[in-house]
């Protein structure tokens, strides 16, 4: 039975699970670098039970599949994906769960954006993710890759999480440990664990400090606008820092004289050394091409091996 029949079949079967399932769908607007071609199936649920049992099915039935988020860091396939591609865009709800004299939890599915958190947070007056404003992609991605903005790290502000176990084909939670993150590392990467919902610890002021928290929240989305975050289509920073290198990458490529770089229509950014951009019909292959570009002169020059921070989707 090809791929579309089963999909079919299993909708059919299952009418207690909810959700949106396409063909042969247009994937690039639902990335923040707008490249790919289609998904072959595109699902969305619209609910958590939806989201759990249809993935259950995929790992059952060892179907392809990707989890997409909020497309940031996702560089998708020129041609069609052959497998199906899960969206968490409906898994979206955020609520203060619990507080204490000191924190406020909040809980927030995967597949909010993280500007919605952010929104949320500076309107109930909740102090400790300013300086991820403006920071595209979903919140179950951005607790995936333990993005770090401005120096602050989302394991800095993390509590649990729930996730579905794909050993076990079970919901389980984990609570923050230090031993489990680094630096762009946590412990859902490679560990067959998807993540369904966060919760992090802020702290809260009266609403006396409310223009001041407005403040915050305006400057590190100034601080972007200046790095030129939002000119172009990208995926943010391409490659990981290395502290060993005691220079963060875009200045190593800078040094490289790789500002401006083109391949196809891909180009490392003229004001960022750490972003490609794409200027209007860049292809995975033309990202492909420059970054192997990149780690191959700076190697050359510098002695440094860099390593992509970015997906590429086959």
């Amino acid at each position: 039975m090809d791929l579309i029949s089963c999909v079919e079949n299993f909708c059919k079967s299952h009418p207690e699970y909810s959700f949106t399932v396409r063909f042969h769908e247009p994937i690039a607007e639902k990335t923040t670098f707008k490249i790919g071609g289609t998904a072959l199936v595109f699902c969305e649920p619209n609910n958590l039970n939806s989201f759990c049992g249809f993935l259950e099915f995929l790992i059952i039935k060892k179907i392809k599949y990707f989890v997409l988020g909020g497309g940031s860091n996702i560089v998708f396939c020129d041609n069609e994906f052959p497998g199906i591609v899960l969206s968490t865009g409906k898994l979206n709800s955020v609520c203060i769960e619990d507080s204490s004299d000191s924190s406020v939890f909040v809980r927030c599915f995967a597949g909010s954006l993280f500007s919605k958190l952010v929104r949320f947070a500076l309107e109930n007056d909740l102090w400790g993710l300013q300086e991820f404003s403006g920071l595209p992609g979903s919140v179950g991605g951005a607790v995936f890759m333990n993005a770090r903005c401005f120096e602050k790290e989302i394991s800095d502000v993390f509590e649990s999480a729930e996730y579905f176990d794909i050993e076990t084909l079970s919901l389980k939670k984990i609570s923050f440990s230090l031993s489990d993150w680094q630096y762009k590392k946590s412990p859902f990467q490679n560990q067959n664990r998807i993540i369904l919902s966060s919760v992090f610890r802020l702290s809260k002021k009266t609403s006396l400090f409310h223009e001041d928290l407005v403040n915050e929240n305006r400057k590190f989305v100034s601080m972007r606008k200046e790095k030129g975050h939002f000119s172009f289509p990208s995926a943010g920073s391409v490659f990981k820092n290395n502290r060993d290198f005691h220079l963060p990458a875009g200045k190593i490529i800078d040094d490289c004289g790789l500002k401006g770089k083109k391949c196809g229509n891909a180009q490392i950014a003229p004001f960022h050394g750490n972003f490609i951009i794409n200027l209007g019909g860049a292809t995975q292959s033309d990202v492909k091409n420059l970054v192997q570009s990149v780690k191959d002169e700076v190697l050359k020059n510098k002695g440094f091996l860099l390593e992509p921070e970015i997906i590429f989707v086959e």
